[in-house]
């Protein structure tokens, strides 16, 4: 098992910028694949990044690409997701998401929610415009 904490969720102003992180435990973290998700009122949860075990891959969803940046920090079991100039369309609840991985791509590009093993409570974000 592999247990995934969100935090860093809040409040913040369009064109603002908050950073997620999502802690690991249970399992070796540098066996999976990450990936981040949200899930905004009424609509499906969606692919928003990802990135392969050792951090050299990453994937975004058009929708955030060159605003958010996914990293991680294997040394402490930590994935990390950089939110800049965000819009009142990213508010959703965030989540984490774990998939055993250690190759240096991942299968559609990590987009896929049936792709993943594990998955956070997720955190809030909301941006006001």
């Amino acid at each position: 098992q592999v247990q995934l904490v969100e935090s860093g969720g809040g409040l913040v102003q369009a064109g603002g910028s908050l950073r997620l992180s999502c802690a690991a435990s249970g399992r070796t973290f540098s066996n999976y694949a990450m990936g981040w998700f949200r899930q905004a009122p009424g609509k499906e949860r969606e692919f928003v990044a990802a990135i392969t075990w050792s951090g050299v891959t990453t994937y975004y969803a058009d929708s955030v690409k060159g605003r958010f940046t996914i990293s991680r920090d294997n040394a402490k079991n930590t994935v990390y997701l950089q939110m800049n100039s965000l819009k009142p369309e990213d508010t959703a609840v965030y989540y984490c998401a774990a998939r055993f991985s250690t190759g240096d791509t991942i299968l559609a590009g990590g987009s896929q929610r049936f792709l993943y093993n594990y998955w956070g409570q997720g955190t809030q974000v909301t941006v006001s415009s």
